[in-house]
């Protein structure tokens, strides 16, 4: 749960619409792994849960906007503030990655393609309004000619 002895210096904590529905999501878009879940008095609402995917975890809870303005979705405030950047390890598995996300009901922000960096690089945004971003490198930089 909250302390492990490898929990990471920086997690991702989702605030969304429809926890079970979201948990669902990633399920079957990044083959998460629910590790644990801690439903609300009123047993609807996901009060907590942690889900493990790509080699890390994310925690994620419902919409409580009875506790203010910070406990609500990007689907409540009109978009993400942010975006969720996972570092894979082969171009190949961006693609993989958005095609699997967009099979489970995701929308594309930005089509897979090379970037200027050196990498493979893409754009999906969940159900639940967050934007996840795939990246992997390209291979070693080609040299510039100094002559």
């Amino acid at each position: 749960m909250a302390f492990e002895p490898d929990i990471p210096a920086i997690q991702v904590h989702l605030c969304v619409k429809d926890g079970k529905a979201a948990i669902a999501f990633y399920e079957k878009a990044f083959d998460a792994v629910e590790t644990f879940e801690q439903m609300a008095d009123d047993g609807v609402r996901v009060l907590h849960a942690n889900l493990a995917m790509f080699g890390s975890e994310v925690m994620l809870h419902d919409e409580f906007p009875e506790f203010g303005v910070d406990v609500l979705s990007p689907l409540s405030r009109g978009g993400a503030s942010m975006t969720v950047n996972i570092n894979l390890k082969l171009p190949g598995e961006v693609d993989q990655a958005v095609e699997r996300a967009t099979a489970a009901g995701a929308k594309i922000v930005m089509q897979p393609d090379d970037m200027f960096w050196g990498a493979r690089y893409a754009k999906i945004q969940d159900p639940s309004g967050h934007v996840w971003a795939f990246n992997a490198p390209l291979g070693a930089p080609a040299r510039s000619d100094p002559s």
